[in-house]
């Protein structure tokens, strides 16, 4: 099935590629990210696949497969059976009672946390990537972007030993690979905290740079940018480097996109070098739209956690890729896109989140969407950060029936294919938002629910400096299975940014909306 229109995520809804980053190599653009389980208890458990489309047509992404597996990394091979799992992070919060054995790695088995992508002077493809919690970096390699990729080694000192074990090294994390026009080659690594985290002095920023064996470093690494324990007086003040190095070069400048502290935002940082006088940028997106909406939970537009993505030409536009939250956790999280715009002076501003993402412009209003599209998802008392200890059941959240699957199609059907993703618990005082659709003579909503509910769903819309309610739908439902509901709504001609908010007692899931005429 060809699809016409794209949206946010732009990956079948059962499908969970977070950390992306997009490379174009020929005439497609190559998505490549960590891949995270559904119900997973911990990041990153699934092995690394590929999609891609052609740069023409960003509403088509193929499925390319498993391009790399766990095993194959030699430190993931020959696992005792009694390995006991790793221990959980100082930071993690995982109730091993809430999961089975499906939803962690196998014992002793480490997770592959985000790679990126870089086609080398030889004409091959060069992976990078760590794995959770060691601390070095390893590559793979492969003759062709999405092909199989074959484990290399790990990124060394000119004396062989691995990068990150030596003493004085600093901790390599998330790792970005860049070529510059003159053939020499960049690695961008680190992550870094407050005072009190474990190793807190070996971590960091960093660039160094590689010989042409794509393995070794040629001379000493740098730090870069500076992080939350040393960004005062910098310009980076609140918005400092926390993880995930991309690197971009546009005209003369170089473009170093990164997860700052707040964690929950994207931004850069630009200089005239790749390896020295980075300054700070701003924010190019943050999922929660912290900074556009507001600076508060009562405020923002969605639950909050990492994200983590780069930016791509393709095709002559520009485009950020970052993940959202899903689940309740921060263990699930899906891919989405912007298209972002370059000011005159090279300055890129903020870009809100929305539904319609790589489309193009506005989502046609007609037809059948998945309600996950929402771009805005929020509780009574606004929205929190994602954790079951901290979400509960207070907050309406997206979720899926059904276990984590592989596609198996070569075509993907991105809208119904199961299992299929929800907004669950809408209860009194939540809200559910789509950005952007253009309605031109819709006279009808339909929702798909179930659950135990007695109210009604207020429907409005709304651009800048205009609000309007437009109409109700009642929901009264007892039901543990999915029914249509449906309103007489007068749709304004036009843009508009799509709301439903429920007003009554109960709560219940959202499955789909519908327009009618």
């Amino acid at each position: 099935m060809r699809h016409t229109q794209v949206y946010n995520p732009y990956l079948p809804s059962f499908e969970y590629v977070p950390d992306g980053e997009p490379h174009v190599f020929g005439e497609r653009v190559y998505l490549y990210g960590s891949h995270d389980r559904f119900h997973g208890a911990q990041f990153c458990l699934n092995d690394y696949v590929c999609y891609s489309a052609d740069v023409r047509d960003l509403k088509n992404w193929r499925y390319e497969g498993v391009i790399y597996r766990k095993e194959q990394d030699p430190r993931n091979q020959n696992i005792p059976a009694d390995t006991p799992k790793p221990e959980l992070a100082s930071w993690d919060y995982t109730d091993p009672e809430e999961y089975g054995p499906e939803d962690w790695n196998g014992p002793g088995i480490h997770a592959m946390w985000a790679p990126d992508v870089v086609r080398g002077v030889d004409g091959r493809y060069y992976l990078y990537y760590c794995l959770d919690f060691l601390p070095e970096i390893a590559v793979a390699v492969c003759d062709t972007p999405a092909g199989q990729y074959e484990y290399l080694g790990l990124v060394k000192h000119p004396d062989g030993t691995p990068l990150g074990t030596r003493e004085g090294d600093l901790i390599q994390f998330d790792p970005g690979v860049f070529l510059d026009e003159d053939g020499t080659v960049y690695l961008y690594s680190g992550n870094d905290a407050n005072e009190g985290t474990p190793d807190i002095d070996r971590r960091a920023s960093q660039v160094m740079r590689l010989r042409s064996d794509m393995l070794t470093i040629d001379g000493e690494g740098k730090r870069l940018i500076p992080g939350p324990r040393n960004c005062e007086g910098t310009g980076f003040e609140g918005h400092s480097f926390f993880e995930a190095s991309s690197i971009r070069k546009i005209g003369e400048r170089y473009y170093l996109v990164y997860s700052s502290e707040l964690s929950h935002e994207l931004c850069y940082a630009v200089s005239e070098k790749p390896d020295e006088g980075f300054r700070f940028g701003g924010t190019i997106v943050d999922i929660a739209d912290f900074g556009l909406a507001g600076d508060t939970k009562e405020e923002v537009l969605n639950c909050y956690g990492n994200t983590h993505g780069g930016i791509e030409q393709i095709n002559g536009k520009w485009y950020v890729f970052y993940h959202r939250q899903t689940n309740r956790t921060n263990y699930s999280r899906q891919a989405c896109a912007e298209e972002i715009v370059f000011e005159p002076d090279g300055s890129i501003r903020q870009e809100p989140v929305t539904s319609c993402g790589l489309n193009g412009g506005a989502l046609r209003g007609e037809g059948r969407y998945p309600a996950g599209i929402c771009c805005r998802l929020r509780g009574k008392n606004g929205v929190a950060f994602s954790m079951p200890w901290v979400m509960k059941k207070d907050y309406p959240y997206l979720t899926q029936d059904g276990p984590d699957v592989e596609p198996t199609n070569e075509t993907l059907e991105r809208d119904w294919t199961e299992p299929y993703q929800y907004i669950a618990n809408i209860a009194d005082g939540s809200e559910i938002g789509y950005k952007y659709f253009e309605f031109a003579g819709a006279k009808k909503l339909g929702v798909t629910v179930r659950g135990q509910a007695d109210g009604v769903v207020a429907v409005s819309v709304h651009r800048p400096g205009e609000d309007r309610e437009i109409g109700r739908i009642i929901v009264r439902i007892n039901e543990a299975e999915w029914h249509d509901r449906e309103g007489c709504v007068e749709f304004p001609d036009g843009v508009w940014e799509l709301r439903l908010k429920f007003e009554g007692t109960g709560s219940f899931d959202l499955r789909a909306v519908e327009f009618g005429a």
